[in-house]
């Protein structure tokens, strides 16, 4: 089955990477309440590969922040449209922004809808 998915990347402040993480996991619950299949967010570690460009570059980071990277699977684009309506009127989400110290900024975000190109893994079939 292919699966539609949210693709986003973001730069956060270092030292507020902690209160981002409790707002992530919150919000994660949400989105998997209002339809999503799968929620992952993971941080950056190995941020460099010769002859690429680098999300730090991408995303403007600067040398005290983290880059984070994550998706949310979906079962389909009309799913994912309806989860994003619902998330977004959702007053759960407005108040965990507003309740952390986590810095985030969504005008540094960058964003898209994916849908399948190649998916091979071990524990699905393709």
């Amino acid at each position: 089955m292919a699966h539609y998915i949210d693709g986003f990347s973001f730069p956060i402040p270092s030292d507020s990477l902690n209160d981002y993480m409790r707002l992530a996991e919150a919000a994660a619950e949400i989105w998997k309440e209002h339809g999503a299949l799968e929620y992952h967010e993971y941080v950056g570690d190995d941020m460099n590969l010769k002859g690429t460009r680098s999300f730090v570059d991408l995303l403007t980071a600067g040398e005290d922040e983290t880059i984070v990277f994550g998706w949310v699977v979906f079962d389909s684009r009309e799913t994912r449209d309806r989860a994003n309506e619902k998330v977004a009127a959702d007053p759960r989400m407005a108040r965990l922004v507003e309740s952390t110290n986590s810095n985030f900024d969504a005008g540094r975000m960058a964003y898209g809808g994916f849908r399948s190109l190649v998916r091979c893994s071990d524990t699905e079939a393709v």
